[in-house]
């Protein structure tokens, strides 16, 4: 899963804001290194169990989550924004469908893993910062155009059902290691899970 020293696999998905804290997390391990870890990003579906076959989402399934549910994630995300000193302008992202996102992501990471770091951040900064939904389509290609990618080249792969299908495979796949919540950092066989701070990914990666 990942080559000692070079990696570290992150499980996540765009529309969890504990994967954008930890991401913020992760930035800052790197910053305390002196070889910089690459990210081997693996897409995970926060949505599976309200997913229609047809890849839509239906918002009225019941999936165990409560207003106290959500009023304590939203309580946690407050404090973990004031320890990583993070800004964001929005708590949840309970009504945005990351797919499209998640495709996008993974096309530029298979065709042009130069510049998937820059695009998957703006995708990120973009729900998160900006408050633009990422399901939205002009949105990605407008991230994609920033990032020196071709959006009608993006456009034509978010149409294509062989992408979808190996998204679909890394979704099952993250159940298959036994992943069940986001974001998950793993690192030569351990894994740590949360939003987690910087020193406990240097622990995960140095065995300390």
């Amino acid at each position: 899963m990942s080559h000692e020293g070079e990696s570290i696999t992150v499980f996540s998905d765009y529309v969890c804001p504990f994967c954008y804290l930890g991401r913020h997390s992760l930035n800052q391990y790197q910053d305390s290194r002196e070889e910089p870890l690459d990210i081997d990003w693996h897409p995970f579906d926060l949505r599976s169990q309200k997913r229609n076959p047809d890849g839509t989402i239906d918002f009225s399934v019941d999936d165990g989550k409560d207003e106290d549910y959500y009023a304590q994630a939203k309580e946690n995300v407050r404090r973990l924004q004031e320890k990583y000193d993070v800004e964001m302008t929005l708590d949840l992202a309970t009504d945005i469908d990351s797919l499209p996102a998640q495709l996008a992501s993974f096309y530029v990471k298979q065709e042009y893993p130069d510049l998937w770091l820059d695009f998957d951040e703006a995708i990120f900064t973009a729900l998160w910062q900006e408050g633009k939904d990422i399901g939205d389509r002009d949105v990605l290609l407008s991230l994609a155009a920033d990032a020196g990618i071709d959006p009608e080249e993006l456009e034509l792969a978010l149409d294509d059902e062989t992408l979808r299908e190996q998204v679909f495979a890394k979704f099952s796949e993250a159940h298959e290691y036994g992943v069940t919540g986001v974001p998950t950092f793993a690192y030569d066989g351990y894994a740590a899970r949360g939003a987690v701070p910087p020193e406990q990914l240097d622990r995960l990666v140095e065995g300390v």
